[in-house]
């Protein structure tokens, strides 16, 4: 095993110095590879990024996007790249400052125990966590739960998760993955049809006051109904598969 970090980045300048360094402290006192997509950002923060990797280029590796694609395009991206450079898995985890460093350890040592699998995070919420969020979210789960007809997938939208870099693009690049916030879920899915294994870590989540949110709610909540559509059309498709699993 051969872990990277990587990190989608969009105007997220205020953050996402804290996030490095939250990287460093202890318990985890994390010496990962980190990859920075810069997904389009504006001149301030791409000014900051450049600055955090000149700093310390033994560590950290900037990409840059010169038009802003969206997280999933953002996350695709990295994922290749950390493929180029040699690594075997990618952490991914979020610009803003809302996932909870310190379990970093406990994801890759799971991940370290099984390579093959996706390990992903189920969100402990503090009460920073908007109410509308806390409840929107479940209409995606209930969806991925038809989907899968399965319970392994026990939290959908969580971005704190470790990828197997092989399996993971091998389906990007056979199936594609949406680009934008229903990235996130969809992977999921389609890595559960595939027989990858899933497996939920609990992890707090905090959203931090100065936290910048990239959620478009008329373009997102409709690109994310799409994706439950056309997952739910896949799922009768592979219904006969998805049975004989069940009952084994």
């Amino acid at each position: 095993m051969h872990p990277c970090i990587v990190i989608p980045v969009f105007n997220h300048g205020h953050g996402i110095g804290r996030v490095l360094e939250s990287l460093r402290a202890p318990p985890q006192s994390c010496a990962l590879p980190v990859l920075l997509i810069d997904d389009g950002s504006d001149a301030d923060c791409a000014a900051i990024l450049r600055a955090l990797a000149d700093a310390e280029p033994e560590r950290l590796t900037l990409h840059r996007r010169e038009r802003n694609g969206g997280k999933g395009a953002a996350v695709i991206d990295g994922l290749r790249l950390a493929q180029r450079l040699g690594f075997s898995h990618a952490l991914q985890i979020d610009a803003d400052g809302q996932h909870n460093s310190n379990d970093l350890p406990r994801f890759l040592a799971t991940a370290e125990a099984h390579p093959q699998a996706l390990i992903t995070g189920i969100p402990v919420y503090d009460d920073s966590v908007p109410a509308i969020r806390l409840y929107g979210r479940y209409l995606s789960h209930v969806c991925v739960w038809i989907n899968t007809l399965s319970l392994e997938i026990r939290d959908s939208l969580c971005g704190f998760r470790v990828y197997p870099l092989a399996s993971t693009l091998a389906l990007i690049d056979s199936e594609g993955a949406g680009k934008h916030m229903e990235f996130d879920c969809e992977i999921l899915v389609r890595l559960h049809w595939r027989g990858v294994t899933v497996i939920n870590l609990p992890t707090a989540v905090h959203y931090p006051n100065d936290g910048v949110s990239h959620f478009r709610l008329l373009r997102d909540n409709v690109l994310i109904a799409g994706m439950h559509a056309r997952l739910f059309l896949g799922m009768l498709r592979r219904l006969p598969v998805l049975l004989r699993r069940r009952w084994r």
